[in-house]
């Protein structure tokens, strides 16, 4: 399903949702408006909370038997995100080349004569035969976690789980085909602009609306004062000190073990679904100072209006894309759309058509867009350092070993290959970011954080 991502707005604002989690070394994205009014502008000097006892880390630093693990599975992944690209423009072209989608268009047009009701056929059709083609893709992907440890679902939970974003995809992605091609028949010329008008603020009520609905469809939340009162009152006085308003209620504990030994902590939702989460895994492995940094991490995001900048320049981007996309498939229906059985862009089955060339346009432009955000994470790790100044003991170090368990289980390549950073890294690779956590100290001569003092 990840091609209709690249087709209506979730391309654009749904992939930021993995901005905001500082435990990924690869993604999760998110959307969101500018930050809650501070709490208030003076803040009490908060009580030290000690470092546990934990080796002094020097440099990001793997056992034998992990490291070549990590080696492995960069390899893998860096080939299989390559090859994954071209399996989908592959299966794209045979989606045209077997002409389905105008078989699916005649189902449509016979079952129905009005163009809405043939929209709410035809696009879950497409978009069902898409997921089930992309379903080899999916199931090596998990085949991969599973044999690196990575994972410990089960297939048949995975298989529920994989029908459920099916269902949801399904959802959002007929309702942005239905406004695509309402907006092709009013405006032939301009729909990419109008169309990209239409997605803004479609994405930003999706944000909102993420995990409220669609993340509890997937993983059990509980107050996180229920599970974790030490930690929530850690991350309160982290918080107090950034300004932010994320009262108790709303910092929930997700149960993250019974699929992954992934871990991560994270800020999502706008306005009044706003939130920050925590993995089972993570207050596992994590110590509380740790834990509180990775918050501070993803609160930088907010405090720092990284999610209006993110949502600003990813707009220019999909703008960009949707106007190549416009001018690529009017050339391109011209040399091939009746051999494919298309009628033109208005055509329902001229999707697939569109599909295919903003993938090409996406994938292009993602050297740009995943270094943007490297900026971003960056800064947000920097944010994370300068907020738990004064909080723990040695923040930096702090940092460094959050970082080093996040790249232990996580298995982040200890030397990650230049090409693959420059194509599909959205986050500095753990060794910089643990090198950087290390040599960041601008109090020790008096001075003071850019961000905070």
């Amino acid at each position: 399903m990840k091609y209709l991502v690249m087709l209506f707005i979730a391309l654009g604002f749904v992939i930021w949702s993995s901005l905001l989690c500082a435990g990924s070394v690869e993604t999760r994205a998110s959307t969101s408006a500018q930050p809650d009014s501070p709490v208030s502008a003076t803040v009490p000097a908060p009580a030290v909370t000690p470092v546990p006892a934990l080796p002094r880390i020097t440099a990001y630093t793997l056992s034998p038997d992990r490291y070549r693990k990590a080696r492995n599975l960069s390899r893998i992944e860096f080939r299989f995100a390559l090859v994954g690209f071209l399996y989908g423009l592959a299966m794209l072209w045979m989606i045209l080349r077997w002409k389905l989608a105008p078989k699916y268009r005649n189902w449509a047009e016979r079952a129905f004569s009005r163009r809405a009701l043939q929209g709410l056929l035809f696009a879950p059709l497409i978009l069902l035969t898409i997921g089930v083609l992309e379903l080899p893709i999916s199931v090596y992907q998990n085949w991969v976690s599973r044999a690196f440890g990575l994972s410990v679902q089960g297939w048949g939970s995975w298989s529920w789980d994989w029908v459920k974003a099916q269902l949801v995809g399904v959802v959002i992605g007929t309702i942005a085909i239905e406004i695509l091609y309402a907006v092709i028949r009013v405006s032939p010329r301009r729909w990419w602009l109008y169309f990209w008008l239409a997605s803004l603020p479609l994405a930003v009520f999706l944000f909102f609306l993420e995990p409220l609905v669609v993340d509890p469809l997937f993983h059990e939340f509980k107050p996180l004062a229920e599970k974790a009162p030490g930690l929530t009152v850690s991350l309160e006085k982290m918080l107090q000190r950034a300004g932010e308003n994320i009262p108790p209620e709303r910092m929930f504990w997700m149960g993250a073990a019974k699929k992954s030994t992934a871990l991560n902590a994270y800020v999502t939702g706008i306005g009044a679904s706003k939130r920050i989460v925590v993995f089972d895994t993570t207050i596992a492995r994590m110590s509380p100072p740790q834990i509180v940094f990775v918050a501070g991490h993803e609160t930088g995001h907010y405090v720092l209006y990284h999610i209006p900048k993110l949502i600003a320049w990813n707009a220019i981007i999909l703008l960009a894309v949707f106007y190549a996309g416009y001018r690529a498939v009017e050339w391109t229906l011209a040399r091939w759309g009746q051999h494919w059985g298309i009628r033109g862009i208005d055509d329902w089955a001229s999707l697939p058509v569109l599909m295919l060339l903003l993938a090409i346009f996406t994938f292009a432009l993602n050297p740009l867009t995943n270094a943007i955000s490297r900026h971003y994470e960056h800064q947000a790790d920097q944010y994370g350092l300068e907020v738990t100044h004064g909080l723990t003991t040695d923040s930096g170090q702090v940092a460094a070993q959050a970082f080093n368990v996040l790249g232990d289980i996580d298995l982040g390549d200890p030397e990650p290959n230049w090409f693959d950073v420059f194509l599909f890294y959205n986050h500095p690779p753990i060794p910089d970011r643990i090198r950087f956590a290390l040599k960041y100290h601008p109090w020790s001569n008096g001075g003071r954080g850019e961000f905070l003092p």
